[in-house]
């Protein structure tokens, strides 16, 4: 890397299957270079798919070589903002953060002010790079309306330790999901692939193309109501929007979810991270901790409970 410049030579190795060259590479470099500055380099046609320049829905696969150059922003954008958070949890080298829900985790685009990097950061809080310089110490993400529990890295080697749980999957997440209509079974396994949507650019979907990610959820349910069903779930992945997609698949949308069912007036998105289990990266301690239920989330149950 010179000048703010980033040079790329790479043979692609053994994958699974086919993956699309952008979120292959954005994988790939995600500690090196930010969505925008990858995006933007494949649209100019400075990075070449096997000598040839290519979108960035071009399919990448084993053998092929990729190389060419993008262009690095020379300073980050992020600033720290005075907002209050509600720390579970704190030490020398990760944080439990109770997200409320509304607060996007951090920048992206359409949300530069208000997430809640730019409050760590305003907080004045050490925090991990090996997530990329737009965000630091995040090792994983709740949507913008998904309230709970969020693990923070505060250094490199807590980061990395954390997300090799995720990977190995041996770190547990629960949410509770307030869902329409009625669920089938007692408890379910979905085992079904997401990719993004094919039409709509904010959703993604069930797929079985060739790009599509597998993803497993389980659920269980915790009390029934008339018209909704709360459950306990747990994922075995971590894909975008995956408990929404889903339970939407299933013909069980999550209550308030606007993208992938429909929102009521006065309801918020009825998903709730109440549990996380996992190793301390560092001391090797198992953690564990859970987050009531928020206001909002009880009126809805109550609500449904009354239907």
């Amino acid at each position: 890397m010179t000048n703010n410049i980033l040079d790329i030579d790479h043979h692609v190795p053994s994958l699974y299957g086919p993956k699309r060259i952008d979120g292959y590479l954005a994988e790939l470099l995600k500690t090196k270079c930010s969505r925008h500055e990858l995006k933007t380099a494949l649209k100019t046609g400075t990075i070449l798919l096997n000598g040839k320049a290519v979108k960035p829905k071009a399919i990448v696969k084993e053998g092929d070589l990729i190389r060419g150059s993008l262009k690095l922003s020379e300073t980050t954008s992020l600033t720290g903002e005075s907002i209050l958070l509600d720390i579970v949890f704190e030490d020398e080298d990760l944080m439990v953060i109770n997200k409320p829900a509304g607060m996007v985790v951090h920048p992206g685009a359409g949300n530069k002010k208000g997430t809640l990097v730019n409050a760590l950061l305003g907080r004045g809080s050490v925090l991990s790079s090996a997530g990329g310089r737009e965000r630091p110490g995040i090792v994983h993400r709740l949507d913008k309306e998904t309230s709970g529990l969020l693990l923070v890295a505060k250094n490199n080697r807590a980061h990395r330790g954390l997300q090799s749980q995720f990977e190995a999957r041996s770190l547990s997440k629960t949410y509770l999901a307030l869902v329409r209509g009625q669920v089938e079974y007692e408890e379910g396994h979905i085992s079904e692939p997401i990719d993004r949507h094919p039409k709509i650019l904010r959703k993604m979907a069930v797929s079985h193309a060739e790009t599509a990610r597998d993803a497993e959820t389980q659920y269980r349910v915790l009390k029934r109501f008339r018209y909704a069903t709360l459950l306990e779930v747990k994922i075995l992945t971590g894909r975008t929007h995956q408990i929404r997609v889903h339970m939407a698949h299933l013909g069980i949308p999550v209550a308030g979810d606007e993208l992938y069912g429909t929102k009521y007036p006065g309801e918020r998105l009825g998903l709730h991270a109440a549990e996380i289990k996992f190793t301390h990266p560092i001391t090797g301690a198992m953690m564990s901790f859970k987050s009531e239920l928020p206001a909002e989330f009880k009126a809805m149950v109550e609500a449904a409970q009354n239907a």
